[in-house]
């Protein structure tokens, strides 16, 4: 095992879209245990949108970032955890992380079922689409569904649960090739390229009978097409707002508001902690979907330590398709 230790601080906080220089990868010693604590050798972390706020206000400088990871305990003092266990935990941004047996979630594969899948669809990505959709929106089968980034690691797992649920499910992407997977593998029924057709125009083309619910990953120009297009009684689940990230506060303006009041919209933010009782659900209707193909995923893996900060810039200019990953060791 190496003596030594390779993580990812943020070196100065990003004006604007996050650079490359913004971060700086540092090596340290090894971490020693305690008593109670476990040794991680990281696997695989994940890099995610919501991050990037965090860049702003919430990282500190000259310290290791944080984040989602899939590791392997290497050492333990604790009776909780054995040498070898896989565990989920929040330390990503370095190849090796010391913790207390509190906060980390023993992960025992199933034969035939990729590791990274456990950070994607049968993950926090696959929970957050599956309860934003049909707790918060409250998706019924029949309805006009729209999803925002639908080749995103959320959008895409969202999107294909609507077509499951029996609903006209309409997509937005950045891409060509995005827009492409989403039509001929992932199923949609219509996909809008907002970078070569105005999002307002592209929606109301692409929704004639309107629109029940938005899962919302963008806000600004997308939150404000969707408002005009919504049914009465319509439902917006806001996930995210990626297109204010980069703002100050992540603001981004929102024009159509006043819709909600005249269509009776319900507008509804949520994290997924929001509806931890349907995790038992989620993860059986998901090995489902999986096991039988309804569900096809896709992932942007880059391979070793220092790739996270391309990793983060390129999730924030949208170089990936599904789920942004990092792969730390085999």
């Amino acid at each position: 095992m190496s003596r030594t230790n390779r993580e990812i601080h943020l070196a100065k906080r990003p004006d604007g879209p996050p650079a490359l220089d913004d971060f700086k990868l540092v090596e340290a010693p090894l971490p020693e245990i305690a008593d109670g604590q476990v040794l991680i050798q990281q696997l695989y972390m994940s890099v995610d949108p919501a991050m990037r706020p965090r860049l702003a206000n919430g990282y500190e400088l000259g310290q290791a970032m944080s984040g989602g990871a899939l590791g392997r305990i290497v050492q333990s003092k604790t009776p909780a955890f054995a040498e070898g266990e896989l565990v989920r935990n929040p330390l990503g941004f370095r190849e090796y992380a010391v913790s207390e047996a509190r906060g980390l979630q023993k992960l025992e594969p199933e034969p035939g079922v990729p590791l990274t899948a456990y950070m994607s669809v049968l993950g926090g990505t696959g929970f957050t689409a599956y309860g934003g959709l049909l707790e918060i929106g409250k998706l019924k089968a029949g309805e006009q569904a729209f999803v925002s980034t639908a080749a995103g690691a959320v959008g895409s797992v969202a999107a294909q649960i609507a077509k499951i649920k029996g609903c006209y499910v309409i997509g937005s992407t950045g891409s060509d090739e995005k827009a492409a997977w989403l039509r001929d593998e992932a199923g949609l029924d219509a996909v809008i390229n907002y970078k070569t057709t105005p999002i307002r125009q592209g929606l109301k083309a692409a929704a004639p009978k309107g629109v029940d619910v938005y899962f919302d990953n963008v806000g600004g120009e997308h939150l404000d097409a969707a408002l005009a297009n919504m049914n009465s009684l319509g439902r917006v689940a806001v996930c995210g707002m990626i297109s204010g990230y980069n703002n100050a506060g992540a603001r981004t303006p929102v024009y159509n508001l006043s819709n909600i009041i005249y269509g009776r919209i319900n507008l509804r933010g949520f994290v997924a902690t929001d509806f931890m009782h349907l995790r038992p659900q989620f993860e059986s209707d998901m090995r489902e979907w999986l096991r039988t193909g309804k569900i096809k995923w896709r992932e942007t893996v880059l391979d070793g330590i220092a790739e996270a900060p391309h990793a983060m810039v390129g999730l924030m200019q949208g170089e990936n398709i599904g789920k942004m990953l990092v792969k730390l060791a085999d």
